[in-house]
């Protein structure tokens, strides 16, 4: 069975989000990535960049397949994780933390509320 920690959010299309204030960390979660298989290369928006939810950011693509990636919540985009651009395989490895792929102010912290907790997403995989 896949990791899914239980301080996390998550969403049907297999991102996941941590709140600390106003900043939520990105990435997608380790069933995405086992499905997806080696992770080759991931395309990431801009910093600066505003999001809306639900909307598509970025891409990842892997030995199988290229994926889509969805927002969670609507913000800006303040951090893209460095690492990944020469480590993509990060993404395999560690997906919820050295692994992760953005950072986002979010607009409004309470919409992470509405994301499902780890037993829904549980359900969603199962």
């Amino acid at each position: 069975m896949s990791n899914i920690p239980s301080d996390l959010k998550y969403t049907k299309s297999h991102e996941w989000i941590r709140l600390e204030g106003d900043v939520a960390t990105i990435g997608i979660t380790d069933f995405a990535q086992t499905e997806l298989g080696d992770v080759v290369w991931v395309e990431l928006p801009e910093v600066g960049r505003a999001l809306q939810a639900g909307e598509t950011f970025g891409s990842v693509e892997s030995v199988k397949t290229v994926s889509d990636l969805y927002a969670p919540v609507a913000g800006q985009v303040i951090d893209v994780n460095p690492a990944l651009s020469s480590q993509s395989e990060l993404i395999n490895s560690d997906p919820y933390e050295k692994g992760y792929m953005l950072k986002v102010r979010v607009d409004s912290p309470s919409a992470v509320a509405s994301l499902l907790d780890a037993d829904a997403y549980k359900s969603v995989i199962s």
